[in-house]
């Protein structure tokens, strides 16, 4: 399914390749953050953090929404079954972080260890799927899928690469956000609109366009002046 979009094979370089994959669970258990991540297209998602503990899954939750109070509403509804406890760490108009206890240790999680891999935070949930990078083997990656698509999970392999293009590590929503910017100009000098400007356009508050292109450039930037892989 993959192994033709490798660039450069681990035989021609002895350093690990990096993946970028993204899985979703099968429609009938598309709950909790996945779901909203479907609801609210124009919202952004990251998982921060997962830990298991005796008691399942700790995991650290941002949303970055127009209307956080969904949020609260859905983790105040879930049954005991599917989340033992939550906690706001932090809230403010548009932006809530939660921590919460799941009662077991979801499929993902499981076949990301038992396949030798080590979760890389953030992961990012974008329309029903979690999109996450991995620095891994071939042999991993596949054990990864299999185990993935045992449990009835969708799996695909966006990329593997020895060598990343910056912009291929964005979500499509910071590519939007910022292709939108670069083809009004906010990059030029002087700018061609301001945040104001753009935010309107791409129908988002001001402090949801400035917190989604601070990422997007944030993760050029960091890949741009990353050590070369030898």
């Amino acid at each position: 399914m993959f192994v033709g979009t490798w660039i450069r094979s681990a035989a021609d370089d002895t350093s690990m390749p990096r993946a970028r994959v993204k899985f979703k669970p099968p429609g009938k258990a598309l709950g909790g953050p996945f779901r909203l991540s479907t609801e609210c297209p124009n919202d952004e998602f990251r998982i921060l953090s997962a830990y298991p503990t005796e008691q399942g899954l700790l995991v650290v939750l941002e949303a970055t929404m127009t209307n956080p109070a969904v949020v609260f509403d859905l983790f105040e509804g879930a049954p005991k079954s599917r989340v033992s406890s939550y906690e706001v760490l932090h809230a403010d108009e548009e932006t809530v972080l939660l921590q919460f206890q799941l009662p077991f240790v979801p499929p993902p999680y499981r076949a990301l260890l038992s396949s030798g891999n080590l979760p890389q935070f953030p992961y990012t949930l974008e329309d029903g799927w979690i999109l996450c990078e991995l620095t891994t083997s071939q042999e991993r990656l596949s054990q990864f899928r299999d185990e993935l698509e045992e449990t009835g999970f969708t799996f695909e392999v966006v990329w593997v690469t020895q060598s990343v293009d910056p912009t291929e590590l964005l979500t499509d929503r910071q590519r939007r956000f910022l292709t939108e910017a670069v083809e009004r100009g906010y990059y030029d000098t002087p700018r061609g609109c301001s945040l104001t400007d753009l935010a309107t356009a791409l129908g988002v508050s001001k402090s949801t366009a400035s917190v989604v292109l601070h990422r997007a450039e944030e993760t050029i930037i960091k890949e741009f002046f990353a050590e070369p892989v030898k």
